[in-house]
């Protein structure tokens, strides 16, 4: 089958675009042509073998450009490996380019540790350079006179490189600062004492060397806020007065339930001896009977006893009638 020469070339300019694209798409002509540019050697094989690797040349590529171009010396192998890894090439290395312009000593590895470790080396470097305000909640305490002091403070930190990695954050520092407002605060005679000098605070606080194992180096702690909140010690003292009372009153009711019980028992005392004298009396008669039978006891003697009762008892009735015509003429 004969073809036409105009057929033929069009076939061979669309096989030549095919194999382009597939060759350019494999191999990152245009990225190695831009590297070279930028005076950055790299073989066309170590691009492909990074594809080989699963590595995107670019992210690897123009990180090492815009290193070359700040004068920092970097290798191909020590961004591939830290993109391996699984870390952020790009911010490493605009992190050691601000690094390099602030002069401050940042070495690609301690980055690369501190990019891995999972912190933000950028903003690392820029808090180094441009120090952060932190501000505390507000930090309650009490002063020895009991009146309660409110206080806000801010602290100005700066990032400490060398320290990044295993070092303490920003929640150990706040809490560090209010631990020492308290202590402040709670070591002061009177509240007035912190109010008039707050500056005893941020001595207070300084001194104790609080960014010690953290990441951060304090540069001031200034007091934006002091407020007079409760009177705590009125307050504690009237529930201690509250509870006193309490107590004493669950004393007295035991006290007077013990008196009540104690009363009772002595009615069932009296009760009991009554009944012992009722049944004592009970064996008279029947000792008098036992007397008359074994004849230790007369006839007379009983009449006698008898008349000697019924006197008795008659005697006891007029003095009672005595006794109530008294109460009626007074």
């Amino acid at each position: 089958m004969n073809i036409e020469p105009g057929l033929y070339l069009v076939l061979l300019a669309a096989i030549i675009i095919i194999v382009l694209s597939i060759l350019l798409s494999v191999v990152p002509v245009m990225l190695w042509i831009s590297a070279l540019a930028s005076g950055v050697r790299i073989s066309i094989i170590t691009l492909i073998a990074m594809r080989l690797r699963r590595v995107t040349p670019s992210r690897i590529v123009n990180p090492l450009i815009k290193a070359t171009k700040a004068g920092i010396d970097l290798s191909i192998n020590q961004l591939e490996s830290h993109f391996l890894a699984g870390g952020n090439v790009d911010r490493v290395v605009n992190a050691l380019i601000a690094a390099h312009r602030a002069k401050i000593h940042l070495e690609f590895e301690r980055a690369a540790a501190i990019d891995l470790a999972g912190r933000d080396v950028l903003q690392a470097v820029q808090m180094s350079v441009n120090p952060r305000v932190i501000e505390t909640p507000n930090v309650s305490a009490v002063a020895k006179n009991g009146i309660e002091v409110k206080v806000i403070a801010r602290v100005t930190v700066r990032a400490n490189i060398e320290r990044l990695v295993g070092g303490a954050g920003e929640e150990t520092i706040i809490a560090r600062v209010g631990e020492g407002i308290v202590t402040t605060v709670g070591s002061s005679d009177s509240h007035k004492d912190v109010l008039e000098n707050p500056d005893l605070i941020s001595r207070t606080v300084l001194g104790k060397g609080l960014d010690a194992g953290t990441a951060f180096e304090i540069l001031s702690i200034d007091i934006a806020d002091v407020d007079v909140g409760k009177n705590i010690g009125a307050h504690l003292q009237t529930e201690q007065a509250e509870a006193d009372k309490r107590i004493a009153q669950a004393k007295a009711e035991e006290r007077r339930a013990m008196a009540v019980a104690a009363e009772q028992e002595m009615k069932a005392k009296v009760v009991e001896m009554r009944a012992k004298v009722v049944e004592s009396e009970s064996q008279v008669p029947l000792a008098m009977s036992e007397a008359l039978r074994n004849g230790k006891l007369g006839v007379m003697d009983y009449m006698n006893l008898k008349n000697i009762d019924a006197d008795t008892q008659m005697r006891s009735t007029l003095g009672k009638m005595g006794d109530g015509k008294n109460d009626k003429d007074s």
